[in-house]
């Protein structure tokens, strides 16, 4: 019997191959998205959960008064480790890291590569193993180094290169050889040895060579620099800490710190999820309901197209039940179609994994992961999706098809109340507004990208280029870079050159307090140190408001350059008031003497808001990090091609490893991109479905009416009135559904945009484009099949049974 099912469900799909296909296609598209987004999210909770003791593992965060003071994932040096002294009985173990870049050399391969210096207990805290050598003494011997099986590739073309030495350059332009004590086995995603995806951190080495690299600050209470880990012993929970945290900040700590700095333990299986004002859970829980919307939408296509599609199959059900057919019969038969339907798309959905994930990879900028390596529990996946959506599309057509009396049934005479109508019209009216929603957000979105990459910037990123070099943070050091930066501006492509230790690219660590000369010092001002040459304004062209910047030769230390932000807070009235004037910095007995003022410019990303900068000298300061290129307009792989040749003749041991400022903006706002490219991929997919559902209702609204259309040509009715008559249904509904999609959409944005110290404000366009475009691609695919049943021979229209 259940086999007779099948084989008239069968043959019923491939007598109405049209109907087959969009029910197909609808559903493949919806299982299809939501597979990518279950992959993308399962993979997305998994990260630091397959870590040793991970659920008694907490990251250190630091919780300051002013913001501007410090950043939440790095905290004091010696806090962990003192705690492990302190309270044995509460802290089972820690481990923490300093990050710092270097050259790294094997012969003729240099190249500058993240360092992780930290404690030597990363190996055995979170059950990392190693390919090849010890993980007991693997960080026992000063300048020792384990690094990853692909920087092992990178340098030697093998992994097994245990005992292998490597050059590592230090910041005072020394080199000493490191040995390779242990290669790391692949590691699955994580925050200990990948804090961000921009720490490429392949090489880790122990404490014990901290001083080698002038980091032997450890036990430096008043630097907040360090990433800090901790595992709690067993049946000891985070708030049992606040007590110890508490003591040793105000037994250790000086007033300032005491006064402005919280310790927040995080579990680390929390952390991944919830850094960065929690964006990263944010856009999962909206790619969440944006695929589960798209999956109702294919869905509702199904129940509406199936009831619509009722009409040709009354004769049929009429006979089925005179003949003595059950209605449970008849609802299983619906149903056992709706099974074919939904297992042709969801195996359709399955192969075309591989290749969707691909490019679904590209769009949110990380690989997903195959369906082979999902648990084996997840095989019961594309079971559970073919029977619960079955159901859902499948029981309310089986129901209302099987009601119908066999009398009724036999005539052809279809009776639906208006509350079927009125449901097909509320079902089609969910799919306009989610459509209107995830398109209206996909153009806010991208509205405020735009602004992030426009000229609101207050500086020009075009044609500017950045490289880090090789450090010596010494007065010579400082000399023999500046000379370097002269020839290297000689280079015919290149309009200027800048020396310094910032780029804005977000990544600040030189945070001051600073008050203006007179007022009182417990009112200073959190502030951005920021180290440069006086060519920074000139490659950046930011704009100078008053006085001078940082004059060439000038290794006077108390000389300073401040910004707008900074202007006011210090209570000047104006940049030409500021000049002359002075400032100090709270706990230093040396004024500093502000000689220019510069315009704002956005050194972070437009989440937070713009702060007080304070500019010294490279010349007296010593701290450097980057080359800024500004180049001249025209062959950029040719001036790069000049720079490249330059450096390599003033620079022979140190690789020229560029990045555009596009590329770096583009990094520090990586999850608004990942958020627009999902939106736009969600915006499309909701469109299609939503067209096979109004392409599919609207062949079967003209195949009911080919009688009708046929007698209103012969009574003289034009096409554009025949069109009309099937355009105003949709367009009604269309109407209603901008009334509700567009406050939703409103709502929706505005939340996301609060999030930001600088955002765009919501107006109309984004609004009038999505409503034109739905409606009018809705009206000219409407318009497209009227015209084409509008243009038969009446004859032959009205002789159709």
């Amino acid at each position: 019997m259940i086999r007779n099912y099948f084989k008239i469900a069968w043959r019923n799909l491939k007598k109405k191959k049209l109907y087959a296909f969009i029910n197909i296609i609808g559903l493949f598209a919806g299982i299809s998205f939501a597979l990518l987004i279950v992959a993308f999210i399962w993979q997305e909770i998994q990260v630091n959960t397959n870590l040793k003791h991970a659920k008694s593992q907490y990251i250190l965060t630091s919780k300051w008064k002013d913001p501007n003071m410090g950043v939440d994932f790095v905290t004091l040096g010696p806090l962990a480790e003192n705690l492990k002294q302190q309270y044995p009985h509460l802290i089972a173990n820690y481990y923490r890291w300093d990050g710092i870049t270097s050259i790294i050399s094997n012969g003729e391969k240099k190249f500058r590569e993240g360092i992780q210096l930290g404690d030597e207990s990363l190996l055995t805290m979170y059950g990392f193993n190693l390919m090849h050598g010890n993980n007991d003494n693997a960080f026992s011997a000063p300048f020792s180094v384990v690094i990853t099986k692909e920087k092992a590739i990178k340098y030697f073309g093998t992994t097994d290169v245990v005992g292998e030495t490597v050059t590592i350059q230090n910041f005072e332009g020394d080199h000493q050889d490191f040995k390779i004590t242990g290669v790391l086995a692949e590691t699955l995603e994580n925050t200990i040895t990948q804090i961000t995806k921009q720490a490429d951190n392949g090489f880790f080495i122990a404490k014990n060579s901290a001083t080698y690299f002038n980091r032997a600050n450890f036990q430096d209470w008043e630097r907040s620099m360090f990433l800090s880990f901790i595992e709690l012993q067993p049946g000891i929970n985070a708030r049992q800490l606040e007590a110890p945290l508490s003591r040793l900040i105000k037994n250790h700590t000086s007033e300032v710190i005491q006064d402005n700095l919280q310790i927040i333990p995080i579990k680390l299986t929390d952390y991944y999820l919830n850094r960065n004002n929690a964006s990263l859970k944010q856009m999962l829980f909206t790619l969440s309901f944006v695929g589960l919307f798209i999956m109702l939408m294919a869905i509702i296509n199904f129940i509406n197209i199936a009831i619509s599609h009722s009409s040709s199959r009354l004769k049929e059900i009429g006979i089925r039940k005179v003949l003595g057919g059950k209605r449970k019969q008849l609802m299983f038969q619906f149903l056992i179609e709706s099974v074919v339907l939904v297992s042709i798309s969801t195996l359709l959905a399955c192969f075309s994994y591989p290749i969707f994930s691909g490019w679904f990879a590209e769009i949110i900028g990380k690989k997903l992961i195959g369906l082979s390596e999902f648990p084996a529990y997840f095989l019961i996946v594309p079971l559970g999706c073919i029977i619960l959506i079955s159901a859902l599309v499948g029981f309310y057509p089986a129901f209302v098809l099987s009601s119908f009396k066999s009398i009724d049934a036999i005539k052809g005479k279809l009776k639906i109340g208006s509350e079927g109508v009125y449901l097909r019209k509320f079902l089609l009216g969910f799919q306009y507004v989610t459509a209107l929603v995830v398109l209206i957000v996909a153009l806010l979105v991208t509205q405020q990208l735009d602004r992030f990459l426009g000229k609101t910037l207050g500086y020009d990123k075009e044609f500017v280029v950045t490289a880090a070099v090789p450090r010596d943070w010494t007065s010579e050091g400082v000399h023999k870079m500046m000379t370097i930066r002269n020839e290297l501006s000689k280079v015919p492509s290149v309009e200027s050159v800048s020396l310094s230790y910032e780029i804005p690219n977000g990544n600040n660590g030189f945070q001051l307090n600073v008050y203006k000369a007179g007022e009182n010092p417990d009112q200073s001002y959190a502030t951005q140190g920021l180290v440069s040459d006086e060519n920074y304004l000139s490659t950046y062209q930011i704009p100078l408001l008053a006085g001078t910047f940082l004059e060439s030769g000038d290794t006077n230390p108390d000389a300073v350059v401040i910004n707008e932000t900074a202007l006011y807070a210090y209570g000047f009235e104006n940049a030409n008031d500021a000049i002359g004037q002075q400032l100090y910095m709270v706990n230093e007995s040396n004024a500093l003497t502000i000689e220019g003022v510069v315009s704002d410019f956005h050194f972070e990303s437009m989440q937070q808001s713009i702060k007080p900068q304070l500019f010294f000298n490279v010349n007296s300061t010593l701290y450097y990090r980057y080359f800024s290129f500004k180049l001249k307009p025209g062959n950029l792989n040719e001036s790069l091609a000049q720079i490249q040749q330059k450096w390599k003749v003033l620079m022979p041991n140190s690789s020229f490893e560029y990045h555009f400022m596009d590329d770096t903006l583009a990094t520090l706002y990586e999850t608004e991109f990942q958020f627009k490219k999902a939106a736009y991929t969600a915006s499309l997919l909701a469109l299609i479905i939503a067209l096979l559902g109004i392409f599919g209702l609207v062949s079967l609204s003209i195949n009911k009416r080919v009688k009708e259309v046929g007698i209103r040509k012969v009574l003289g009715a034009s096409l554009s009135r025949i069109s009309f008559l099937f355009l105003k249904e949709f367009l009604v509904i269309l109407g209603l559904s901008v009334i509700i999609a567009c406050p939703l959409a409103y709502a929706l944005m505005n939340n996301w945009l609060s999030n930001y110290a600088y955002r765009i404000s919501i107006g109309l366009l984004p609004f009038v484009i999505g409503i034109l475009s739905i409606a009018s691609i809705t009206v000219l695919l409407i318009i497209f099949q009227t015209l084409k049943a509008a243009s038969t021979n009446p004859i032959k229209s009205l002789r159709t049974e």
